[in-house]
């Protein structure tokens, strides 16, 4: 921060970017204010000292499916609903205070909804005064004695300040008391009963260290932006009688001689800084005078009555304190002229109109267009900081919207690195306002994560500190010898002292008119009287010689002690400056260190960024996921209850067709049972039954000679060869083969019969026997579905392998199937049977009875039915 000069006695205020020293995150406080009844339902829960809760109100769904979710915010500090405004001046706006008496700038503003308390947290109340009383308190307790008298720091209307001497000032001053009302002393002031338990503050905070070196001047505006317009709240206009008495928005005005002032325009001067031109700056010298001041101003502020406030602030209000400092000269007589060291800081208190919804004040009209222009400012607002914090994190140029509303417009400068900038988030608890508060705790939430540089400390004057008080005990400490000696105790005193001295001394002159020629004692006396002077007038001059050697000799030694002093300053001088060449070149080791420890913190910041920004990707896609996964799960839970009662149903119906086929399995083999028994009984009676002499079967010749009706079953050839069974040979008989044969099979007894040459017959299957062949034979027998016995015949070929065993590979199957004969019934005698045929014809029926009985083919030559069934090879896939 420094000053820079602009023309003859100008100066103007300067916080240039390349200053900023420290960058901080923006500090945010929230001031919790307690419930207008005790019956209230309350939505926010002061957690600690750091954090608060918000849930949302009974009744109330945050989610669409229906959950209840708290949430918590942290902010620097949280002040609960017990808190007194001391506590919360001494954490918030002191340390602002402080800043501003050591040349930097601050700014503090309340946020919230309407109704939450940030009018009574910067104002206060009677008997409880807020942080702009106490600020203006601690200010002037700070600075007190050292103020410079009025219009010694005079500031101009381009945002500079100008430096008078004495002799204009006290110009000023006069003309000032001059005025048709003059003004009351600061130290005989009327307070106003209105607002005097306001600033009746017994706290006497003040700032520690103030530099006695300086003199001081507080400066004081006050300002409000209404619908996107400034206007200045301390401008006093003339009544007109031809204009109405009130204002363009038909909002009554308290004061009917009051006339609505005009609109003030924004300007940047030279530095880039913003500042409102042509506003009024009063210089103050008191805290009554100041809050006096504010008050004025305060009644011309616009309010209104709603359905959420009685008092609704309508406009943004900004308290403006400038503080002017410049240091002595070196005598500590004067304020040095030196541009280049004098400071203006400032420090804003700003108090924003809350944000409302509409459907809730039931505002219409121009009540309407009031809250539609504060919800836009504060929308401004909202996303200047959104930009801001979107830069700052991942490294963009994007342009901040400041001119999107005067609000944003007027503060850019804090927001650029210019100064502290902390913020008031005031919340009311009631549960009506849980949207809007919800709202409100989300922007806090971001507002931390700005982070605003903050400019270094002002370069030191360079004179000789604490030179104020070493002159004033110089003047007292000289009154003090000068008394001792009985001399004057000024220069006033030292004049009069020495006419009065040599007016007492000298003895008065006699009458000199000589009346008579024989006179002579006139001449005589005159004599006398100037003998009597001239010995007077020795010894004064001889005194007075004493009196100049004595003040020579004092001032000798007063010379000698002086360069002794001077010798011991010097080298006191010479180590201080080692010690500062030292001290320089190990700031400039740390500087560099500084500023290489910088690099990496920002570099590791940007990868904390990066994975932070990581981290919550990742959160949000395992939340997505889990609720996926749950989602899956209750599908599948879903899906396994309707499969299981699927299994169920299906269950029961196989269960009760199986019942259904295996009772009908069973009435068909009780039929078949009983269809082979009829058949045993009548093969048991055929066997059983008495031989007769068979018939002599019919020679050749009369089979050539006379057709023979062809019967069911051909007649058996008489004396014919018993027939020779015949094996049937295997596809594979040239080849070892190992034929095994469960000992559970029974014998087919049919005409055809398996045979392997070669083979080696077991009972049951072992690792020796396969090691001697390259073929293997299972026969396998199972009951057919006729009730007649099916012989497989399962083949495979012989493997060794790795471990040195065998292993089977089965190839084909091959069907040896016993069919009964269906369709015959016994025959009976020709219904015309010839006499000479009657044995054949009863030779016929004899054996067509066996052949139903043993089951044999009519007219078959082969006896017992044979088929050959084979399956192929299956491949692989």
């Amino acid at each position: 921060m420094n000053v820079i000069a602009a023309g003859v006695g100008t100066v103007f205020w300067r916080n240039s970017p390349g200053e900023a020293g420290v960058v901080g995150g923006l500090a945010v406080y929230c001031r919790v204010r307690p419930l207008s009844r005790p019956d209230q339902e309350c939505c926010i829960e002061v957690i600690n000292e750091t954090t608060v809760q918000i849930h949302p109100p009974d009744g109330y769904r945050i989610f669409r499916n229906g959950e209840y979710r708290e949430t918590q915010y942290s902010f620097k500090e949280v002040f609960g609903t017990l808190v007194v405004q001391k506590e919360l001046f001494d954490v918030v706006a002191k340390p602002l205070v402080e800043d501003l008496i050591r040349g930097k700038n601050g700014l503090l503003f309340t946020y919230g909804v309407t109704g939450s308390g940030k009018t009574h947290t910067m104002t206060g109340s009677p008997g409880d005064g807020g942080l702009l009383p106490r600020c203006l308190d601690m200010i002037f307790n700070s600075i007190g004695p050292f103020q410079a008298k009025r219009f010694v720091f005079k500031l101009d209307d381009k945002n500079g300040v100008d430096v008078q001497c004495e002799v204009d000032a006290l110009l000023e001053r006069q003309k000032r008391d001059a005025m048709p009302v003059p003004k009351t002393p600061s130290g005989k002031r009327q307070i106003d009963p209105e607002f005097a338990d306001m600033i009746n503050v017994q706290d006497h905070c003040k700032v520690e260290e103030v530099d006695e070196d300086n003199v001081y001047s507080v400066f004081v505006s006050y300002i409000e932006i209404y619908n996107n317009y400034i206007y200045d709240l301390l401008e006093e206009a003339p009544f007109d009688p031809i204009k109405p008495k009130w204002n363009n928005c038909n909002t009554p005005v308290r004061n009917g001689d009051f006339i609505p002032p005009q609109s003030k325009i924004l300007r940047e001067d030279q530095n880039h800084n913003m500042y409102v031109t042509g506003c009024t700056e009063v210089e103050v010298k008191s805290t009554e005078e100041a809050f006096e001041v504010f008050w004025r101003g305060q009644k011309k502020r616009r309010i209104a009555n709603t359905q959420l406030n009685r008092e609704s602030s309508r406009s943004h209000s900004v308290f403006i304190i400038k503080l002017a400092q410049a240091p002595l000269d070196a005598d500590g007589d004067n304020v040095l002229q030196e541009k280049e060291q004098i400071t203006l800081s400032q420090l804003s208190l700003v108090d924003l109109a809350g944000s409302e919804r509409t459907n809730r004040t039931k505002a219409e009209g121009n009540r309407l267009r009031e809250a539609g222009n504060i919800n836009q400012s504060l929308m401004t607002l909202r996303t200047c900081i959104e930009v801001l914090r979107e830069n700052q994190m991942y490294g963009t140029n994007k342009m901040v919207p400041y001119r999107d509303s005067k609000l944003t417009h007027l503060f850019k400068n804090y927001f650029d690195g210019e100064g502290k900038v902390r913020m008031i988030v005031c919340v009311n608890p009631k549960a009506e306002d849980y949207e809007e508060s919800l709202q409100v705790m989300r922007f806090a939430e971001m507002t931390q994560e700005v982070e605003v540089a903050r400019p270094v400390d002002r370069p030191l004057c360079g004179l000789t500190p604490g030179r104020r008080f070493r002159n004033q005990a110089f003047r007292e400490e000289l009154s003090r010898k000068l008394e001792m000696r009985g001399g004057p105790i000024n220069g006033e005193t030292e004049e009069q002292s020495v006419s009065e001295m040599f007016l007492q001394n000298f003895p008065p002159l006699p009458s000199c008119e000589l009346l008579d020629v024989n006179d002579d004692q006139t001449l005589p006396k005159l004599i006398e009287v100037l003998e009597k002077r001239h010995k007077l007038r020795q010894m004064l001059s001889e005194e007075f010689a004493k009196n100049v050697l004595a003040f020579k000799t004092m001032l000798q030694e007063f010379d000698s002690s002086v360069v002794s002093k001077e010798n011991y300053i010097q080298g006191k001088l010479s180590e201080k400056e080692k010690t500062i060449a030292g001290q320089k070149m190990e700031l400039e080791r740390l500087e560099k260190k500084i500023k290489t420890l910088e690099y990496k913190i920002e570099i590791l910041e940007k990868t904390a960024t990066i994975y932070e920004e990581d981290k919550r990707n990742l959160q949000q896609e395992l939340e997505s996921k889990s609720q996926k996964l749950q989602r899956q799960a209750s599908d599948k839970r879903r899906l396994e209850a309707r499969l299981q009662g699927m299994v169920t149903e299906t269950t029961m119906k196989w269960e009760k067709e199986c019942e259904r086929r295996v009772a009908a399995k069973q009435l068909e083999m009780q039929n078949k049972l009983w269809v082979k028994d009829e058949k045993l009984k009548q093969l048991k009676a055929i066997v059983t039954e008495p031989k007769n002499e068979k018939p002599e079967r019919p020679s050749r010749e009369r089979d050539r000679e006379k057709p023979v009706q062809r019967s069911v079953s051909p007649s058996p050839v008489p004396n014919a060869p018993p027939v020779r069974l015949r094996h049937r040979r295997s596809r594979s008989a040239g080849e070892r083969w190992v034929d095994h044969k469960p000992p559970s099979n029974l014998p087919t007894e049919t005409v055809m019969q398996p045979h392997v040459p070669h083979a080696i017959t077991v009972a049951a299957a072992s690792e020796k026997a396969l090691a001697k062949c390259d073929k293997y034979m299972l026969t396998h027998q199972e009951l057919a579905s006729d009730g007649e016995i099916e012989t497989k015949l399962i083949k495979g070929d012989v493997f060794k392998t790795r471990g040195g065993g065998q292993a089977v590979q089965f190839t084909e199957i091959e069907t040896l199937k016993q069919e009964s004969p269906t369709g015959r019934k016994r025959r009976s005698s020709p219904s015309n049977p010839d006499p000479p045929e009657d044995a054949d014809s009863e030779w016929t029926d004899v054996e067509t009875r066996c052949s139903v009985a043993v089951e044999m083919r009519a007219g078959s030559a082969l006896g017992p039915g044979y088929q050959h069934h084979a399956q192929p090879k299956r491949r692989k896939p």
